[in-house]
């Protein structure tokens, strides 16, 4: 019996072992996903690098001069020129400052110290951010490394579950108006214009539901940051918008209703429970570092179809108007105010 009971706890520890084993290779993983898919780029110093004059067979200093990788990435540099060339973070003097004794700002994260023609040096980048460089001893030459965060490559919701495909479709509480949304691009960076397009539907009938009038509210980070009241047309509309910061979002539909009076808006009816016509959608923010700011006015409200309606009777009207006006000069005879004599 005590053998038996040895080897049960034998065997549990063995379980307890392997089970500690594959969360530690779990976790693992995890923590360097990063790095197993992290690359190696190269950037070149070109010969001339040197020489801050015009005439210099350098194109650039660093070649590339801009160069966009992920955290993880190691940036190895090679000195092609005839003379020793630093990497150091920090801001360069410009072309010219080095005349104004102007030698550059080193910031202290990254520096290579002098490395020689035909040598290289290689640094590891483990942080989301712009980074700029420059040569100590020639401070002219300067380059940019920018280092993207990690993000899904594809549409998901805040929680990170992807969206296999558009519209995302959601009832009402009250399950009498169905929302479809979109949004472009599918996944989300600040300072680049997203449109969020959207459409309304009678969730018995599936008919498309034109003048709704509704609240368009965008939530980042738990903060309210964008209202805005809106009719649809034909059953849809949208809305362009930029983002400022990173983080979650919430798309809220606030107290959609019925404005108009075709026989599926009236099944919908008007509702004074705007909590029963309210529906919410989600994603993520990320981080952009290529663009830092973008134009202020990013939010575009659809075109109505009544100001196409004013525009097509101008068009029709117009030429029309002018027709009859040159109708009416042609057939009007000028008045022979001449007479004539013969002398006497």
């Amino acid at each position: 019996m005590a053998d038996m009971k040895n080897i049960i706890k034998e065997l549990c520890n063995s379980k307890f072992r392997i089970w500690v084993f594959i969360i530690f290779v779990v976790v693992l993983f995890v923590g360097n996903a990063n790095y197993l898919y992290a690359e190696e780029i190269t950037v070149r110093i070109p010969f001339g690098a040197f020489n801050p004059e015009l005439n210099t067979p350098a194109e650039v200093w660093y070649d590339p001069p801009t160069i966009s990788v992920n955290i993880g990435d190691t940036v190895t540099w090679i000195n092609n020129d005839r003379e020793g060339h630093t990497v150091t973070s920090g801001q360069s003097s410009g072309r010219f400052g080095w005349m104004n004794k102007d030698f550059g700002t080193p910031d202290g994260l990254f520096d290579s110290g002098r490395f020689m023609p035909n040598e290289s040096w290689s640094h590891t980048f483990e942080k989301s951010n712009s980074f700029p460089y420059y040569c100590t001893i020639h401070p002219w030459m300067e380059g940019i490394v920018i280092v993207k965060e990690s993000l899904l490559d594809y549409p998901h919701d805040a929680f990170g579950n992807r969206i296999e495909k558009f519209p995302i479709v959601q009832d009402t509480p009250d399950q009498m108006i169905e929302v479809d949304l979109t949004w472009e691009p599918s996944v989300i960076k600040t300072h680049e214009t997203v449109k969020f397009i959207y459409q309304f539907y009678n969730s018995a009938t599936n008919t498309n539901l034109a003048k709704m009038k509704y609240n368009f509210v965008l939530i980042q980070n738990g903060k309210e940051i964008y209202r805005d009241i809106g009719l649809t047309q034909i059953g849809g509309d949208y809305r362009n918008f930029a983002f400022d910061n990173s983080g979650p979002i919430i798309i809220r539909f606030e107290g959609i209703t019925s404005t108009a009076g075709t026989a599926s808006e009236k099944s919908v009816g008007i509702t004074t429970n705007k909590a029963a016509r309210t529906t919410e959608f989600s994603t993520i923010v990320y981080d952009n570092p290529e663009k830092i700011d973008h134009e202020q006015m990013q939010v575009k409200p659809a075109q109505r179809l009544e100001f196409y309606y004013e525009l097509l009777i101008v068009i029709i009207l117009t030429p029309a108007a002018i027709f009859i006006v040159a109708l009416f000069l042609m057939k009007k005879k000028p008045e022979n105010t001449s007479t004539s004599s013969s002398p006497i």
